[in-house]
């Protein structure tokens, strides 16, 4: 008889890696997590019925189409959101008592507090790859479940969550601001782009570092 603690470990799981890898088959999550063709299934199935995934057919090639499993905007609620509710709160409040300036400086405030961090634990290394190795390891200590993937000529830094997103779609300063701080702690010796943006619909930010041309 199945746990209902390992079932549940089961489900956790299979979101896991459908936030940090994007849509999959469901063969693949079977495969990934050992479990039959049928037990991943009908793990998708409850999840479908929970409204925590969806599915959508793809029929870009020959044969039977292949149906991808992805999370759902309901899902974002089983990952840390930092107090979400509270944030939005105190930003009207502080924009609200202090105007657009006295929100720029709490900003700011936070910028230079993360640069300082950050600056301490990537001056350690000398090679850009494990800079932003410290990079990820920071993020994800805050919730940002950040990897590090090396392309031929640059690097991207991917953030498969942000804990901070519905914050930051109140204010988008938050994103300048960290791109900002990603760009000094790197050195300018590399460039440092977003590629892709949660607050714009993507299912994850994406940062793209290349090094500069001498």
């Amino acid at each position: 008889m199945t746990n209902m603690k390992d079932e549940q470990s089961t489900r956790d799981k299979i979101l896991y890696l459908l936030k940090t890898k994007g849509p999959k088959m469901a063969q693949e999550l079977a495969d990934t997590l050992e479990l039959t063709s049928m037990g991943a299934r009908q793990q998708l199935h409850r999840l479908e019925q929970e409204g925590l995934v969806s599915h959508y057919e793809d029929n870009a090639q020959r044969g039977r189409p292949k149906r991808f499993w992805c999370t759902t905007e309901k899902a974002e609620q089983q990952f840390p959101d930092s107090h979400a509710e509270l944030a939005v709160s105190l930003i009207q409040s502080i924009n609200s008592a202090f105007g657009e300036n006295g929100l720029d400086q709490i900003i700011q405030t936070r910028e230079h507090q993360m640069l300082k961090l950050y600056q301490q634990e990537i001056d350690q290394h000398n090679h850009l790859e494990n800079k932003l190795k410290a990079l990820a390891k920071l993020r994800r200590q805050e919730g940002y479940m950040a990897e590090v993937k090396k392309a031929d000529d640059c690097f991207y830094l991917l953030e498969n969550h942000c804990p901070i997103c519905i914050a930051a779609k109140h204010c988008q300063n938050f994103c300048r601001s960290e791109l900002e701080v990603f760009q000094n702690v790197l050195g300018d010796k590399v460039k440092v782009s977003r590629t892709e943006h949660i607050i714009q619909g993507a299912r994850r930010c994406a940062y793209k570092i290349t090094k500069n041309k001498k």
